[in-house]
């Protein structure tokens, strides 16, 4: 009996040592430390083109330490953000963009940064514009399409002959006539309950804010009918010939709504 008990003893510091052994090989191998940077960030974009994004992200981090105060890390926080966005991330891909903007205010890649700021915020927006058509509504957030917006504009501001400038003034006339848009949908929904002096502030909103938008003859019909519903004769006959001076051609007056056009939202 004693000789087992100094042996179980005797045994408990090599099973303490086993149990920590076995807690050693549990640890993750990392088996890019052997990688060079080049090989990195090729591993990083062919994930990403895979659609293995965590894996990608994880690899641009990983890039982004080993090659610091380099191009290649700063491009590598850029690629990152990329592939959050890529991965439906958006405020991910938003604080990575911040991030990158911070750090390298001065980067000769800034103007592609201020472009997928924009374009995060503008993809993000495009499912609830396409939505607008088809639903009855009274009021929805526009602050990301204003924020792409934004974006673009400072890109085009800053960097008038940058490589994606001209892709970035395209966008920001369609999210102009989108918001415009907007605005004369929310008023037709108003209109369409009686809610007349709603269905003017709205279409006079859309009229003050967005010059030029397509959607603003369809503005002025809903000012003329409102005011009309109102019996405001003055403020209905000031609308009808503002609609026939600016817009000769409209149907309006003589056919009203519109129905079964082409949504405006498939001309993206």
């Amino acid at each position: 009996m004693r000789r087992s008990f100094s042996l179980s003893i005797v045994s408990l510091p090599l099973l303490g040592a086993a149990f920590l052994l076995s807690g050693c090989s549990s640890t993750p191998v990392d088996n890019t430390l052997s990688w060079s940077p080049n090989r990195l960030y090729s591993e990083a974009r062919d994930e990403r083109e895979s659609g293995n994004f965590d894996r990608a992200v994880e690899l641009y981090e990983k890039l982004e330490g080993r090659a610091a105060g380099t191009p290649l890390a700063q491009q590598a926080q850029l690629d990152k953000a990329y592939t959050h966005y890529k991965g439906g991330e958006p405020a991910q891909a938003q604080a990575a963009i911040a991030r990158f903007m911070r750090l390298h205010p001065t980067s000769p890649a800034m103007d592609y940064a201020l472009y997928l700021r924009g374009l995060v915020s503008f993809n993000d927006n495009l499912g609830l514009f396409g939505a607008l058509a088809r639903q009855d509504l009274s009021e929805r957030d526009q602050k990301a399409a204003k924020e792409s917006f934004e974006a673009f504009k400072e890109l085009v501001n800053r960097f008038p002959e940058s490589r994606y400038s001209a892709d970035a003034r395209i966008r920001m006339t369609y999210i102009v006539n989108s918001l415009a848009q907007y605005e004369v949908h929310v008023a037709r929904y108003y209109h369409s309950r009686g809610a007349h002096v709603a269905a003017i502030n709205r279409a006079q909103s859309a009229i003050a804010d967005y010059a030029d938008a397509p959607a603003l003859e369809e503005a002025l019909y809903i000012l003329v009918q409102s005011y009309d519903a109102l019996g405001m004769e003055q403020l209905r006959d000031d609308a009808r010939r503002v609609l026939t001076t600016n817009y000769p051609n409209s149907t309006l007056l003589s056919q009203g709504f519109r129905k079964g056009s082409d949504p405006w939202w498939k001309l993206w």
